[in-house]
């Protein structure tokens, strides 16, 4: 006799005790696999979560080298414009315009 069960119908169960014991180790050897497959893909997420963390410190400790140099820059140069010697901006500011000038004939006439 089967039964309805969302939309599915039970399988009736084997007849003789040594069919029911064969389906159990069928069943048993498909648990086993399906376990070992579950095994292998949790090792392989923990080895990609262990380099991505890895990655993700590294950018971490490169963002912060990165804004100690830049905050020191910065303030060299703000100690640079409230000084009284104000005609180094002036120095930056010509040799900006022959570096733009030198790119913009070399990209030219290239």
């Amino acid at each position: 006799m089967r039964r309805a069960h969302a939309g599915n119908y039970y399988e009736p169960l084997p007849q003789t005790s040594n069919e029911v014991e064969e389906e159990n180790d069928r069943m048993a050897n498909e648990l086993r696999d399906k376990v070992g497959a579950l095994k292998s893909l949790s090792i392989d997420i923990g080895n990609e979560l262990k380099y991505q963390d890895k990655l993700l410190r590294d950018v971490d400790d490169d963002m912060d080298r990165t804004r100690g140099f830049l905050g020191n820059t910065m303030n060299r140069v703000l100690r640079l414009s409230k000084g009284s010697h104000n005609y180094y901006i002036v120095y930056l500011f010509f040799f900006s315009l022959f570096v733009f000038f030198v790119l913009y004939i070399v990209l030219k006439f290239r």
